[in-house]
């Protein structure tokens, strides 16, 4: 019914790290030249973490967008903004928060995960509870139909895709609206509209989800159907409900590979992380300094790559004869550990320097990336009032 688009946004924590660009960066550049894409600064969800001090969330906003721009994010492929310079963000949250259930927050996985993480900070309140709901309003308001996320990620999208359906039940009726939908499947021509009631049937006695496919693949190839009937045929296939709100689907996207320094996973409040745009020399002196395998304590003693912070980086950045050359090495003690790690750094280094070289043009002439963003959001407002506008005459709120 609406065409595919992905929606993802990132916190603005501060400076970004290698571990953030073999984790979304990278996926996002690949995705960009496949779909619609709309990449945001989650500024508001940074608050429901540090609300008590965001101080640093405008610079960190910032300094994350020249990140993005400098991983290679291209602002004519994609729209980049900031969530709250969009808010209609906000209405939607507002408005979904009215009908969702407060068990449905309260199971998120996440939730209890990071109370306990994050236990120095107090976090018994409602934004920091509502932020998967939160979540739901940043997707659902671009009626986004995939969503980039890792595994542990996944029962989010499942509840943005239950939200989206309660709000399509509760507020999708329309008066007459099943004689409109028969209406407009006449206007599938008399070969489709018998093909359409098929699949219809199909689906909702049977539960065919291929039955279903098929008939949305039909009605999008379907040219001569207005938006609105386009629309209803879509709530009637699988009900008898007018679809407001898309169900995003998870696009799983594999976890990074690159750990930190230390072997944990790579944070920037470990002090184990390496920055996206870090300097040559402290590249260097950060993996000569890494931990290697605790049993090489001289030079002469063998080693076990698989017990080494610095294997890890191997398999993101060598290639097989160099791994062979370091696994060889390293377990016959016939290299040292600044030999191994050597590779790392100059391959770290040889990734880094287009994105020194895209970031310049932002650092010397911030105005550029405030035109970017300016662009994307006046674009992505667009996208939202025409949802909201939807959302609000389903609800009651349209006061013409």
């Amino acid at each position: 019914m609406y065409p595919d688009r992905v929606v993802s946004g990132m916190r603005p924590t501060g400076a970004l790290h290698l571990g953030h660009y073999h984790g979304a960066l990278k996926n996002w550049v690949r995705l960009q030249s496949e779909l619609p894409c709309l990449f945001f600064v989650a500024d508001w969800h940074a608050l429901t973490t540090h609300y008590d001090d965001p101080s640093m969330i405008e610079s960190s906003t910032w300094e994350m967008l020249i990140d993005w721009l400098a991983a290679g994010v291209d602002p004519s492929q994609a729209t980049l903004f900031i969530q709250s310079k969009v808010p209609e963000h906000a209405e939607l949250h507002l408005l979904l928060s009215m009908a969702t259930p407060l068990g449905w927050l309260e199971r998120v996985p996440t939730y209890k995960d990071q109370q306990e993480k994050l236990a120095d900070r107090d976090l018994a309140t409602y934004g920091f509870l509502g932020y998967p709901l939160l979540q739901a309003a940043d997707v659902l308001i671009y009626r986004a139909s995939q969503v980039p996320v890792g595994d542990d990620q996944v029962p989010h999208i499942e509840m943005m895709r239950e939200i989206a359906r309660r709000f399509n039940h509760l507020y999708g009726k329309e008066k007459g609206f099943e004689e409109k939908a028969q209406e407009a499947v006449k206007k599938l021509g008399s070969k489709r509209a018998k093909l359409y009631n098929e699949l219809r049937t199909q689906f909702q006695q049977q539960g065919s989800e291929d039955a279903l496919g098929q008939a949305k693949a039909m009605l999008d190839d379907a040219q001569n159907l207005s938006m609105i009937d386009r629309e209803r045929l879509f709530g009637f296939l699988e009900g008898s409900r007018k679809l407001i709100l898309t169900e995003p689907q998870a696009l799983l996207t594999e976890a990074s590979r690159l750990p930190g320094l230390d072997g944990q996973k790579m944070s920037k409040s470990y002090g184990n992380a390496i920055a996206l745009r870090e300097d040559k020399d402290v590249v260097t002196k950060k993996v000569r300094t890494m931990p290697t395998d605790p049993a090489r304590v001289r030079r002469t003693d063998p080693g076990d790559p698989d017990k080494c912070p610095v294997w890890q980086f191997h398999l993101v950045y060598s290639d097989d004869a160099t791994r062979q050359w370091v696994t060889k090495g390293c377990r016959s003690a016939g290299i040292g550990c600044l030999e191994c790690k050597q590779p790392v750094i100059d391959a770290i280094i040889r990734e880094q320097e287009p994105m020194h070289e895209r970031a310049q043009q932002y650092l010397d002439d911030p105005s550029l990336v405030r035109a970017i963003v300016a662009d994307g959001c006046d674009h992505a407002r667009k996208l939202a009032q025409d949802t909201m506008r939807d959302v609000r005459e389903a609800m009651g709120l349209s006061y013409n």
